[in-house]
């Protein structure tokens, strides 16, 4: 029954793939032409809105991303300061002991 069930599952499937293709290659009108680009060029419109949006999306991602590399870097070069700064420090603080030893 389960491999009769998959079987005629399969048998739909195929079907639904065949009538897509069946339907593109039936058009015989100039009225199903015409309806078949019109759908077609609803399709492209809503891709290059979607691909506009994408796009967009992008360029701020990669402000963003740029954003934060400096930040990053801006970090860094405070820490390494701040490191610098207590290396001296440490330095004058062990001169200071050895004077006082």
């Amino acid at each position: 029954s389960a491999q009769i069930a998959d079987l005629q599952q399969k048998l739909l499937d195929a079907d639904n793939g065949d009538r897509a293709k069946q339907r593109w290659d039936s058009i015989a009108t100039i009225l199903e032409a015409k309806c078949a680009l019109k759908y077609l060029l609803g399709e492209l419109v809503s891709s290059k809105v979607q691909e506009s949006k994408l796009q967009s999306s992008l360029e701020q991602s990669q402000a963003s991303c740029s954003d934060v590399q400096k930040m990053l870097m801006e970090e860094r070069n405070h820490a390494a300061e701040l490191e610098t700064a207590f290396q001296n420090q440490i330095l004058v603080q062990e001169q200071q002991h050895q004077e006082k030893v």
